[in-house]
């Protein structure tokens, strides 16, 4: 990298700037693909959702790891049921995702591939601006999912019949619904207008929350242990099971000032 792009008294903005220098160096036909971007999200979720296979085998010989188990009185999901939600999702994603996907990147004006990163400053702001946006988006559809018959049986039914949540079960959803996701998120990234890096962590934590918080396990080191606002794991659990609270993907407060919010 030559000098005057160098991210001057920002360490992490310096390792942002190399890492986006190899990106752009050796991954550039990924980030201006209509198609690559889609195969790399669903191995990312794939590979996000691994680690809690094993807990999930675990768990179920190991009485100290079933205790963290929100749903503790409950088996965890066999092998059979993981295979089964892969291949629905898989599927989804070459026939609805991919198309779907590919079509809005190629509508569009191709990313500029910057030379400069964002400062690590610039990174921040970009990224919890998109999880604001996609958080209040998705509030307001998911509540909408909820209160019309019509959308929660076209649309939403198929993401509540596991009344017991795990990792795999965050993008086993209709076809209507992964591409309402997919949208919202491009949406999020459209407004806040941030530098391509920083969309791309974004999709890449998006991806991660939404595993985590489908879980299905109170784990000591959870994000929502360390960041108070966050809801986590027992937040959605609790919407899997009551329905009618805890609508808010993420974050807890437009929850509370909806009165939709339930701690149980």
């Amino acid at each position: 990298m030559s000098a005057p792009f160098t991210q001057r008294g920002d360490p992490c903005g310096q390792m942002l700037q190399r890492l986006w220098d190899y990106l752009r160096s050796e991954h550039e036909g990924v980030l201006l693909s209509p198609y690559l971007p889609t195969f790399c999200a669903f191995l990312t979720h794939v590979t996000f959702c691994a680690p809690f296979l094993v807990l999930d085998h675990l768990a179920g010989v190991s009485q100290r790891l079933r205790a963290w188990r929100i749903s503790a009185d409950e088996p965890p999901p066999q092998l059979r049921a993981w295979l089964k939600c892969l291949w629905k999702i898989a599927v989804q994603y070459l026939t609805v995702v991919l198309p779907a996907s590919a079509l809005l990147q190629i509508s569009r004006s191709p990313p500029q591939l910057l030379e400069r990163s964002p400062t690590s400053w610039q990174l921040f702001v970009d990224v919890f601006a998109c999880f604001l946006l996609f958080d209040t988006l998705f509030f307001f559809w998911h509540l909408c999912m909820h209160r019309f018959l019509w959308l929660y049986r076209n649309i939403h039914q198929q993401h509540h019949q596991h009344k017991i949540p795990f990792a795999l079960q965050a993008q086993d959803a209709s076809p209507l619904e992964l591409l309402s996701l997919l949208l919202l998120a491009q949406i999020s990234t459209c407004l806040v207008n941030c530098h391509p890096l920083s969309q791309i962590i974004f999709h890449i934590l998006n991806t991660w929350l939404a595993v985590e918080e489908h879980c299905g396990y109170n784990l000591p080191w959870a994000l929502d242990r360390l960041l108070p606002f966050l809801g986590g794991a027992s937040h959605h659990h609790t919407h899997h099971r009551r329905h009618n609270v805890n609508f808010a993907p993420y974050f807890t407060h437009w929850d509370h000032l909806f009165g939709t919010y339930s701690g149980d």
